[in-house]
């Protein structure tokens, strides 16, 4: 491997190798947490874009008490970054 140290290309050394190996290790073992922490991320802003709904003199329809169950649900059986990237959102009732 090498490393490019004032515009030049030099070799690492085995200490350096074996760092950046481990670096390039964490990253990858953290791939699902940082998905999942997006998605969540996405989740949770659909979710408070209709919590005003809640609010005690307001009655939420049906749908949106749906909604937003299905919204919360979403994280159930989520367990690799494939099935992170390939959850569908539910879609907002309208008229709310």
């Amino acid at each position: 491997m090498k490393k490019l140290l004032d515009g030049v290309l030099i070799d690492m050394t085995a200490e350096e190798i074996t760092a950046r190996q481990s670096e390039e290790n964490d990253w990858n073992n953290s791939a699902f947490d940082r998905e999942l922490n997006e998605f969540r991320k996405k989740r949770n802003k659909l979710l408070s874009e209709t919590d005003y709904l809640g609010a005690s003199d307001n009655t939420m329809s049906s749908e949106m008490i749906t909604y937003r169950q299905a919204l919360r649900d979403l994280t159930n059986g989520l367990d690799t970054v494939k099935k992170v990237e390939a959850v569908e959102f539910p879609t907002k009732p309208s008229g709310e």
